[in-house]
């Protein structure tokens, strides 16, 4: 079995509840954009917001708990401060 290299968090509560705003993905994903010198902001290659089985959904590639552990933590710490399902997918869906 190959180890999982991404997690999702889903816009879903754990008890099945849509999480709301409706843009949260988006907002969660900005946290690590940049921008560039064309004025246009950049997804982070380990943090992108997507649709995942029909639900507003965040990406983090496991690389990044390499790359910077402070913020890796931080978007666990959001899923589970807001009661949010989290997945571990070898082949998610981007």
């Amino acid at each position: 079995m190959t180890p999982a290299s991404t997690i999702i968090i889903q816009g879903l509560t754990l008890n099945g509840r849509t999480f709301r705003p409706s843009d949260w993905a988006e907002r969660l994903s900005g946290v690590m954009s940049t921008v560039g010198g064309d004025r246009r902001m950049s997804y982070s290659p380990y943090v992108k917001p997507l649709t995942y089985e029909g639900v507003k959904s965040v990406a983090i590639e496991k690389k990044l708990q390499e790359v910077d552990a402070r913020a890796f933590e931080f978007l666990l710490n959001f899923a589970k401060d807001n009661g949010l399902q989290v997945l571990e997918e070898s082949s998610a869906r981007t």
